[in-house]
């Protein structure tokens, strides 16, 4: 794995930054329920998480996790790097289990598995990125009309989510809110790229800072991310962290990876085709159990009966008082 010295630096990196940036998912939340308990929700569109410490050292937690993993680009390359983010999602899990007390039962942890796996999958049989040697390349890129009608849809698809969709199911749907961010998310990866090849190239002598573009790049980038935490904050107070941290990761990285593919048009195999449509078939599934099974508790034995010798019973919190037991196993009358 490690074929020389920049590989492990670039491993390194990555890791701490899967470590950082599930970490802050944690402390966020801290943060969050600390304001929802004093204020207004981040959920309902209170802002007053702003005066938590928690909050502030999660966020710095991410753009340290963040920054560690776009360092970790100009050290690996990105097979290497990608499918570490999937560490986020155990660092995030174990984390919420020990210091939330939000519980993953055996169906999470086996659709947090498949989530991981599929995204592993697609991303090392994602193809190799195209040499860039200057930020105006990048920009002839972006112009290309298949990524900008990528782009139009996609911010076009965000923003009917943020005014149609998100004030009615947002509260209760939590697609929606993860949506917006993985959409801004997947244009905000494509100007980090370019703005990170312009300030590799601007140290290594070539000043990139002196073409407009490059500042639209900046732009773009800070109002991306604006969006991205701000709806990610709302995904964190409404939801349990160990269900957004797995299904934030596999949209974001879906739509990251479509989004390099149409704009930087790498060549691919009918192997690399049909291995990525496996691994979205994974995810897809992953993220259906990771959902659908969140409210449910599931007890039982270690061989699957209780002491009294009835099956294992899965309860599914409600809105109210009462629990409704479900029975995993259908008993039959002798």
């Amino acid at each position: 794995m490690f074929q020389s010295r920049d590989n492990l630096i670039g491993f390194l990196l990555a890791a701490s930054s899967s470590a950082f940036i599930g970490s802050s998912f944690v402390v966020k939340k801290k943060g969050l329920k600390a304001a929802g308990a004093s204020g207004i929700r981040a959920g309902h569109g209170g802002y007053s998480y702003l005066k938590e410490p928690f909050w502030w050292l999660g966020m710095i937690s991410m753009i340290v996790g963040e920054a560690a993993n776009f360092a970790a680009y100009a050290f690996a390359p990105a097979v290497l790097v990608t499918p570490l983010g999937a560490l986020s999602i155990v660092v995030s899990a174990a984390l919420a289990h020990l210091y939330l007390n939000e519980r993953l039962n055996p169906f999470g942890i086996i659709g947090c598995i498949q989530c991981i796996m599929g995204s592993v999958t697609i991303t090392l049989h994602a193809p190799a990125e195209r040499d860039i040697s200057s930020v105006l390349e990048v920009w002839e890129l972006a112009k290309q009309p298949d990524f900008m009608l990528y782009a139009f849809l996609a911010v076009s698809i965000a923003l009917y989510l943020i005014f149609k969709i998100a004030p009615k199911y947002g509260h209760t749907h939590i697609f929606v809110n993860i949506g917006i961010c993985s959409l801004f998310g997947s244009l905000s990866v494509m100007s980090c790229k370019a703005l990170g090849m312009a300030i590799k190239m601007t140290f290594e002598g070539n000043n990139q800072f002196i073409y407009p573009v490059t500042y639209f790049f900046v732009l773009v980038v800070s109002c991306c991310v604006v969006t991205q935490i701000n709806y990610l904050n709302k995904a964190l107070d409404l939801f349990n962290s160990a269900i957004v941290s797995p299904i934030y990761y596999v949209m974001f990285t879906l739509l990251t990876i479509t989004a390099s593919m149409i704009m930087f048009k790498e060549k691919q195999t009918m192997t690399q085709v049909a291995t990525q449509a496996c691994g979205f078939g994974t995810i897809v599934s992953g993220t259906f159990i990771l959902h659908s099974t969140k409210d449910m508790d599931l007890t039982g034995g270690i061989a699957g009966f209780t002491a009294k010798g009835s099956g294992p019973i899965a309860i599914r919190r409600t809105g109210n008082a009462n629990e409704e037991e479900l029975p995993i196993l259908n008993e039959r009358s002798n």
